[in-house]
Formats: structure tokens, C-alpha cells, sequence
């Protein structure tokens, strides 16, 4: 791994997320309670060890960089290791990154000076858990020029991604890039295509030359199909060539539970592009319950962040007069370091110094920090953005009408409140 550079994109404006990317690029929106979505993509690296990285920022980066800078200087240089954060610099033209292999492409200096045999891109806004030793290995194998990840999914989500046609040996023979009508469908299975999940591995001789010789912007777009033709572009099948190994909870039969070891667990095959608010919401809402469909409690595969110093979690009971009898808890739901429950929190996403006060519910929700929910507030499937104070008895997700008018309210029905909405 030691000859595999890494470059995660990182620039994206994340349109579809506002309000959430008002004021932060996408890869620095939280996730589950005490992350932000770039940390998974990070900890995929370290946790395979891979430990030359490069992160390419460009807009409204200031809130990712900090965290990068706070949470991620972990690197010894001495070793060969490092994290870099390069945001345009228009080295070689006057403008902004353009797309993806223009991003690259600006930066070809940062490679030359590494010089890696092998190029890994990824994107810094997914959440998955991927071994790409497995992929570096499955790569070589191959005698790949360029391998891409590939998953199924159902034909209706063809047009947000790039779908891939595959002979028998999982070699690419065509690429269509967000195609609006008559994707190419898995052979036999009219219903499922095989998109592409923006993790590149090529080998950094081609990588060089497509990009010094075409001059187009875009991997999917541009890059990728007119390599097909004359290089070897191989598809990695990550549902099955995929496996993590950690430790799960198995349920027995007489209902008592236990840790066990498994060589490949329910994570091997997750993966969320969370590019609109119904999908944060989704993947926020897969951490919770009694089997969550991700798992953050690996101990082979931890997902790392940077570790806000608060205290525990506070949950108060209290039947003192004259406020009467009241009980906070949080059923099914996670709940970050210096937050006060004192309400009921259901199946819920809760960051640091979130305060739930009395009578209160929360339901189905995503609470970024530094919210506080006044008493007898009814708050259900909604994402609150931090800094927020909401008035007692407030009402949110119980009536759409009233939600339209005052907030975004998603096609699936969740009501997202903006940072510092509620003074």
C-alpha cells in the first residue's frame, strides 16, 4: 500500500443538502451524532493502510479544513505519511477546479513528486466500508490499467450515476455517465444496472497520460470512456469481492445477545451516496435501532473523528414538585458526549450539547450541536441544524403545511430547520 496515493474529492457544493451546505462543503456535514461524512472515507484509508492522502477542497472549505487540521493530524512525515489539504491553486490555468480529472489534473505535480505506481480516487461524501487492500490486490491481478467499484442497484437510480457494461471477466466495454434514458441494464435483469461508486484505482502511468493527453474535465464523463477502447478498465464487483471483518452482535435463541467474530459483516455491502436530504436523513436513520444496517461500533474497522472534549450524557428522572413527574430517555438512538435528555428521544440522531428538555419528544430526527428543545416541543423526522434554541410547545413534522412555509420540507415529508433559525 505504501506505492498508492490517495486523492479524495472534496469540493462539491452539495446543492441538493441545503440548507445543510449553506455554509459548509458537503464532505463536512455531520453524520451520526459526532462525525462528518468525510471521516468515513478517511478511516476506510487508515484502517487499510493506506497513509498518503491528499484532500481537494474548493468550495466553502474553511469548516472541513478545520476539522482536517483538528481531528486528522495524525501523519508522521518522517515515515512518508502525510494528509494534505489543496484547494485550487491555479497552478497551471486561471481557473477553479473544473471536475473531477481537472481536479487531478491541476495537481499532476503532487504525484510526480510521490511518485506512486498506483493512484486511488475516491469521494470525501460516501458512507460505506471498503477494504481497498482487497481492491489494490483484486487490481493487480487484473493487470488492470484502471479498475472501477461498481454495485447494483435498481434501473431507476441510472440517471444519478454512471453505469458500466461488463463482459464475463468483469472487464468494462462501455460507460454511459448519468444517462437519462436507456441505460445499459445488468444482462437478464432489466431492472438493475451496475453503477459506478466514484472510487478509481489506476495505475499512475495511465492516469498521467490520460490526463496530459485528453482534455475534458470529468472521469465519468470524459476520462473513462475514451480510455475503454484501448486500455484494460476493469470493473470491481464490491457487494462480492467486498469483506469486512469485526465483531457484530448475534441474537440467540432464548433472546440473549452476543459479540461474535465475522469474517464479512452486513457492512461489506453498505453504501450511501447521500447526495440529497432524503438520503442523509436515511443514512442517519440506518445507524439506529436494534440491528442498525451500519455499523459504528466496529472494533476492527473504528471509524475515526476528531473528539470534542465533553462530558457524558446526561439523562434526568425527577418527580420533585412542582414540576411533576418526569423521565428522560433515548430509545433506539444515538446520543453524542455533552447532551441533556430530560425528554424522550425515539430513534434519533443526537450531536454534542444537544439539550432535550422536559415533556419533550423527538422522533426520527437528525439534532446537529448545540440545540436546545424547549419543553413539551413535538419534533418528528426532522433535521435540525445546530445553534438552534426552539420555543417551548413548538411543533415541527406534524404539520406540512405550516412546516412549507417556514422551512424546507423534503419529498419525503422531513422538515430540515437551518443553522440558527431559533435564536
Amino acid at each position: 500500500m505504501k506505492d498508492t496515493l490517495v486523492f479524495i474529492m472534496a469540493g462539491g457544493k452539495g446543492e441538493r443538502l441545503m440548507p445543510l451546505t449553506q455554509d459548509r462543503a458537503k464532505p463536512a456535514v455531520p453524520f451520526g451524532g459526532i462525525y462528518r461524512l468525510i471521516d468515513l472515507t478517511l478511516s476506510n484509508c487508515i484502517n487499510s493502510q493506506l497513509y498518503k492522502i491528499i484532500v481537494l477542497p474548493q468550495y466553502k472549505s474553511q469548516s472541513l479544513t478545520d476539522h482536517l487540521e483538528a481531528g486528522w493530524n495524525i501523519f508522521n512525515q518522517r515515515l512518508g505519511h502525510f494528509l494534505k489539504i489543496v484547494p485550487p491553486q491555479q497552478r497551471t490555468t486561471g481557473d477553479w477546479y473544473r471536475g473531477t480529472a481537472d481536479s487531478i489534473r491541476q495537481n499532476l505535480y503532487l504525484i510526480e513528486q510521490t511518485g506512486p505506481r498506483h493512484v486511488l480516487i475516491l469521494s470525501g461524501d460516501h458512507i460505506y466500508k471498503m477494504d481497498y487492500g482487497r481492491f489494490l490486490r483484486y487490481h493487480i491481478e487484473k493487470g488492470a490499467d484502471l479498475t472501477i467499484a461498481l454495485l447494483e442497484l435498481g434501473e431507476e437510480m441510472a440517471y444519478e450515476m454512471g453505469i458500466a457494461e461488463i463482459d464475463e471477466d468483469c472487464r468494462i466495454h462501455a460507460f454511459q455517465e448519468k444517462p437519462r434514458e436507456n441505460p445499459k441494464t445488468i444482462p437478464g435483469d432489466p431492472s438493475r444496472v451496475l453503477a459506478s461508486m466514484g472510487i478509481y484505482l489506476f495505475s499512475a502511468e495511465t492516469l498521467l497520460d490520460a490526463l496530459t493527453s485528453i482534455d475534458k474535465d470529468d472521469f465519468g464523463q470524459d476520462i473513462i470512456p475514451h480510455l475503454i477502447p484501448e486500455s484494460r478498465v476493469y470493473a470491481y464487483p464490491f457487494r462480492q469481492q467486498n469483506a469486512i471483518e469485526d465483531y457484530v452482535y448475534d441474537t440467540l435463541e432464548n433472546g440473549e445477545r452476543r459479540l461474535k467474530l465475522e469474517s464479512k459483516t452486513r457492512d461489506s455491502s453498505y453504501w450511501r451516496d447521500v447526495g440529497s436530504l432524503d438520503a442523509y436523513w436515511n443514512a442517519n436513520m440506518d445507524l439506529t435501532g436494534l440491528n442498525p444496517s451500519f455499523n459504528l461500533y466496529g472494533r476492527k474497522w473504528p471509524i475515526h473523528t476528531y473528539p470534542v472534549s465533553a462530558p457524558p450524557v446526561k439523562f434526568v428522572f425527577s418527580n420533585e414538585r412542582p414540576e411533576g413527574f418526569r423521565v428522560g430517555k433515548a430509545l433506539d438512538s444515538l446520543v453524542a458526549p455533552g447532551s441533556i435528555i430530560s425528554g424522550i428521544v425515539r430513534n434519533s440522531v443526537i450531536s454534542y450539547y444537544v439539550l432535550v428538555q422536559s415533556w419533550a419528544t423527538v422522533e426520527e430526527s437528525v439534532i446537529m450541536d448545540n440545540v436546545a428543545v424547549g419543553r413539551h416541543c413535538k419534533i418528528k423526522k426532522a433535521i435540525i441544524d445546530k445553534h438552534n434554541v426552539i420555543p417551548a410547545y413548538s411543533e415541527i413534522g406534524y404539520n406540512p403545511d405550516e412546516d412549507t412555509k417556514r422551512f424546507t420540507v423534503t419529498p419525503r415529508g422531513i422538515v430540515v430547520v437551518p443553522k440558527g433559525f431559533f435564536h
